[in-house]
């Protein structure tokens, strides 16, 4: 079964993210939960994503993170949950968004 179309929110902003993904030093971006299974409403819903975080030397992974999560909600004018695949512990809420993720962008890794 094909995928439901990603919200028009998303795909109006894929080139942000990928400037935003390069700025901040990021591998791969997905997103998860009703902006990926096709139960996004635009007038409630936040957009749920996930971030990988290619290694740097330079800048602090809380710095990155934070950054990243504040220029998305810029970007996209409505709240971001931001998560790392690290931080999902929880085995229900594991399960859930492994059923519905979706990469948006994958950025080479310098």
């Amino acid at each position: 079964m094909d995928a439901p179309a990603l919200p028009r929110c998303l795909l109006e902003h894929l080139g942000d993210f990928e400037r935003l993904c390069q700025a901040y030093g990021v591998a791969r971006l997905e997103v998860f939960g009703s902006a990926a299974d096709g139960r996004f409403d635009p007038a409630r819903s936040d957009v749920d994503l996930i971030v990988e975080l290619a290694p740097d030397t330079t800048r602090s992974l809380a710095e990155r993170f934070f950054g990243l999560s504040d220029a998305l909600e810029s970007v996209l004018g409505r709240k971001v949950d931001l998560l790392t695949d690290a931080s999902i512990r929880n085995p229900y809420l594991r399960r859930s968004v492994d059923a519905s993720r979706r990469e948006l962008v994958r950025c080479p890794v310098s």
